[in-house]
């Protein structure tokens, strides 16, 4: 099974923060596995043990061009000497794209389908005729969000973390969202950032929760007014955000997950959400793979080494 690496809470230091007299902290998922970074790491880790229980040999899953998924399932699938497979959402496959070109390194089997077709990627006829194609495989479905996955992410939290009145964590499948408050504990408040835009959200956490029999003993709070335009969608105040959040703090984020998630949390410290003497914990998800893709596809300069 993966090893992980020991994750550090890094301490921030503002006069804001002091004003206020709230303490606020990171998580630093980012570094819990060089190659397969933050909750991908929790996601996989169940998933890959229970392919190689079942004597599979190659795993397939699904994701974007720039998919945090995509990388971290190449990544861990060769660790765990399993061929991958990713089916790409679009018609052509750029060979300049670094998330692609990383998978194709690692020795990820990489196909890409129009977006029509990509959305029958759950339905039991689709899915037949790509293990017609690919032979038997161990399916990990897009995001890596399944029962296996949630299994992982109820991990991230530990006794190090029981002393945070405030949890936040930005949602994009709501695996990692299902695990963290899977965990929280009943004084705790789990706040979630979408990162996608559309009211629908909250309806489609509610049935994720239910489905896999979670009732938090914490409080949860969502909010879906930090989407910045929508998913892989940003605006200029965010990547101010992101260069200030760097410049301050000396902590990369990314413009897809964390950045949005930051913003919103810093947002609501400013608006005095956060009562004195709160602790708020901001879940940092890794995804700093996606920020040279980023600049490469915008144009748009983020902070850090572009790498």
């Amino acid at each position: 099974m993966l090893p992980r690496q020991h994750i550090p809470n890094t301490q921030l230091q503002h006069p804001l923060l002091d004003q206020l007299k709230v303490e606020m902290g990171v998580m630093r998922l980012d570094q819990v596995h060089p190659t397969v970074s933050g909750n991908k790491f929790f996601k996989l880790k169940y998933n890959l043990a229970e392919a190689l229980k079942q004597n599979h040999k190659q795993v397939l899953t699904f994701g974007g061009a720039y998919s945090n998924h995509i990388h971290a399932t190449a990544a861990a699938a060769k660790l765990e000497g399993l061929q991958s497979i990713g089916i790409i959402r679009g018609e052509l496959l750029d060979s300049q794209n670094p998330t692609l070109r990383y998978a194709k390194e690692v020795g990820m089997l990489l196909k890409s389908i129009s977006r029509e077709l990509y959305r029958n990627k759950i339905h039991p006829e689709f899915l037949n005729q790509l293990r017609q194609d690919w032979g038997e495989f161990y399916l990990i479905p897009e995001g890596g969000t399944n029962a296996l996955a949630i299994k992982g992410t109820t991990e991230i939290l530990s006794s190090n973390q029981s002393n945070f009145s405030h949890l936040a964590t930005p949602i994009g499948t709501g695996g990692t969202f299902a695990g963290l408050a899977n965990s929280l504990l009943p004084q705790q408040e789990l706040i979630g950032i979408s990162a996608l835009k559309g009211e629908a959200f909250h309806a489609e956490m509610k049935h994720l929760l239910h489905k896999h029999r979670i009732k938090s003993k914490g409080n949860i709070a969502l909010f879906t007014q930090y989407h910045h335009g929508g998913y892989a969608k940003w605006s200029s105040e965010l990547i101010e955000f992101i260069h200030w959040f760097w410049e301050s703090f000396g902590i990369l984020l990314d413009p897809i997950y964390t950045g949005k998630m930051a913003f919103a949390v810093w947002d609501l410290l400013q608006k005095k959400y956060f009562k004195p003497g709160s602790r708020v914990l901001l879940i940092h998800t890794g995804g700093l793979q996606g920020n040279l893709g980023f600049t490469q596809r915008t144009g748009i300069i983020l902070p850090g080494p572009l790498t």
